[in-house]
């Protein structure tokens, strides 16, 4: 379940010249339609991934709703998550309980239309960032992304570890 490769990609740059060995937990977790499931699985990951040793856990790209994009208004907007949502919140506090970086994804809530986002909190369950995907794919196919609204930017910033101070920044798949 965990130290294998999945489709967000966070980059480190560390400061100086100095080695810094960080473990990260890429939870490969299937998700369920219901959205208070996924928050229990995930949760249950993140403790195991800390009981492990991770520094950071990193859910697979649009944990909250799996990785679906009918072309369905309705659908879309009852399965996006605000950042103020409980499954928000709770993965913050999570954060904070464990003394781990979590980046969590989700379908957000964003006017006109959703976005495929990470949110990557640090150890104290503080937002270092919200990255949306900027470049969707749009294949003309009726379970394609181009219901999605595209990001506008790239990010890196400090992220607080409790083996030291790194730079941290997401692309999430086609982005990279």
């Amino acid at each position: 379940m965990f130290f294998q490769s999945t489709a967000i990609v966070i980059l480190l740059l560390f400061y100086g010249c100095y080695y810094m060995k960080l473990k990260i937990a890429f939870l490969q977790l299937l998700p369920s339609a219901d959205i208070e499931n996924n928050i229990e699985k995930g949760i249950k990951a993140c403790r195991e991934a800390r009981e492990k040793g991770a520094d950071i856990a990193l859910f697979p790209e649009m944990w909250s709703s799996g990785y679906v994009f009918p072309h369905d208004e309705e659908w879309l907007k009852k399965n996006s998550v605000s950042l103020d949502s409980a499954y928000v919140k709770r993965f913050s506090g999570l954060a904070r309980e464990l003394q781990m970086a979590i980046a969590i994804t989700l379908l957000e809530k964003h006017e006109a239309n959703p976005r495929n986002t990470v949110c990557l909190f640090d150890r104290h369950g503080k937002l270092v960032y919200r990255y949306s995907k900027v470049h969707i794919c749009n294949f003309g196919e009726e379970d394609d992304e181009s219901v999605l609204d595209a990001g506008d930017n790239f990010c890196v910033e400090d992220l607080d570890t409790e083996k030291g101070l790194i730079k941290v920044g997401s692309m999430i798949c086609y982005d990279r």
